[in-house]
């Protein structure tokens, strides 16, 4: 019988660390006794705020700034984490760009944008995570997708093909890279405001769903961490989103309670 022993090191990539909910991320992975390798991209004081909530902790952080449009900067990512905190075993994609635009508003340059983002940074970071994983050890790779994907309105177009995108490579990624790499995807509900989004709005969207409440960036966070040491969960999705994608609507939950929002009519 094959069996797969558990990588030496417990040391996370967490793309979009510095802020909102990979923040929240880095935490819990540090709460669960992971050292974290914070991303940034711009946000190098929030970064830097997070590494020493990490240190806080008791584990250990480092700050890496990269561009995840840049082909050659993403493919140096792990191999720059691996020199200061040693090789990872758990990357997660959390870095999303985030964008509005539709049907009838739609520009190839702004769907390549977030292809290069969403799709093309996380495929290289798995294929990178897989080349450095030792033989006989197991890594794992969490993707940030969206409920939508289960119940689909055609608001956010770009970003949604995009998100389709890496829901479809979970899958793909988590058949061709197995036995060393599993590959987890954890689908968020309204979880944190948003854009043009106001308090008042959130708090509405938040409220409509089947449970009376999305998801917290802490019931993320737990998904994540669950999902990082679940050695027999791969080519999956957790969705975490107080039940949200049970709901068909015509529109993204955001304009449904924000009708003066500009992107709405």
């Amino acid at each position: 019988m094959h069996t797969t022993i558990a990588h030496a090191s417990k040391v996370a990539l967490v793309t979009g660390a510095g802020r909102r909910l990979g923040r929240a991320i880095a935490l819990g992975l540090a709460g669960a006794g992971w050292d974290v390798a914070v991303h940034y991209r711009h946000s190098e004081q929030e970064a830097q705020e997070t590494a020493d909530a990490i240190r806080a902790l008791g584990r250990r952080a480092a700050l890496f700034q990269c561009e995840l449009q840049d082909e050659a900067a993403v493919r140096a990512l792990p191999g720059r984490v691996a020199g200061e905190l040693g090789v990872p075993a758990c990357i997660v994609n959390n870095a999303s760009l985030f964008e509005y635009d539709s049907a009838t508003a739609f520009s190839p340059a702004l769907l390549n944008t977030h292809m290069a983002a969403n799709v093309t940074a996380p495929l290289l970071l798995a294929q990178a995570l897989h080349a450095m994983t030792p033989a006989g050890s197991q890594a794992v790779v969490v993707n940030l997708l969206d409920q939508k994907l289960y119940n689909l309105n055609p608001d956010f177009l770009s970003y949604t093909l995009s998100k389709a995108a890496l829901h479809t490579a979970t899958t793909m990624l988590a058949q061709a890279l197995a036995p060393k790499v599993r590959v987890v995807g954890v689908a968020p509900g309204i979880t944190m405001v948003s854009g043009e989004q106001s308090e008042a709005g959130f708090a509405q969207a938040h409220a409509m769903t089947p449970l009376g409440r999305s998801s917290t960036p802490q019931d993320i966070a737990d998904a994540v961490v669950y999902a990082a040491g679940a050695r027999a969960l791969t080519g999956t999705t957790l969705l975490v989103d107080g039940g949200q994608h049970l709901q068909a609507s015509p529109r993204d939950v955001m304009f449904l309670t924000e009708p003066n929002n500009h992107s709405s009519s």
